[in-house]
């Protein structure tokens, strides 16, 4: 079987989702996937709920504070929050969510709003050990192309070309 062409294949969002709760609260992706369904399902019905497909591509949660990656059609971010809007309680504890923003990617979703930094990095080159060389670049370290490998080095050990 081929796959869709582009212009037909469907358009996703992902939503940054912040999730509190008591301390002593353990909660599973499962449960929270569980709860989001049921929640999509009590507000958009069967048919609302199985446009907007909702489901939960990131979790992690743990003392109190959690995070989450939710995807759901493009055509559906409004009826997505709402339903993220619904969940009081996941597994008979008490919980606070919150939608922390939406992006296209799931990249970009962790970078911009999640606890993921992004990778920043840059080639250019440097001299190191008095001759010319190549030179990967990043938050404030530097991979110095030597022969077939890298030598690790700071800014401080190279001076830019």
């Amino acid at each position: 079987m081929r796959h869709l062409p582009k212009h037909l294949r469907p358009k996703w969002r992902y939503l940054a989702v912040g999730i509190e709760s008591w301390p002593e609260a353990d909660l599973s992706r499962r449960a929270f996937q569980r709860r989001l369904w049921y929640a999509g399902q009590n507000l958009l019905g069967d048919p609302g709920c199985a446009d907007a497909d909702l489901s939960v591509f990131a979790f992690h949660h743990d003392e109190g504070v959690g995070e989450a990656v939710v995807r759901t059609r493009r055509e559906t971010v409004g009826e997505a929050r709402a339903a993220l809007a619904c969940l009081d309680k996941i597994e008979g504890q008490e919980v606070g969510i919150a939608v922390r923003g939406v992006s296209g990617t799931v990249r970009g979703c962790e970078e911009k709003y999640l606890g993921r930094r992004p990778e920043v990095s840059g080639e250019k080159r440097v001299v190191f050990e008095n001759a010319d060389r190549a030179a990967v670049t990043r938050d404030g370290l530097v991979d110095v192309r030597v022969g077939d490998a890298y030598t690790g080095a700071t800014d401080f050990d190279v001076t830019p070309v």
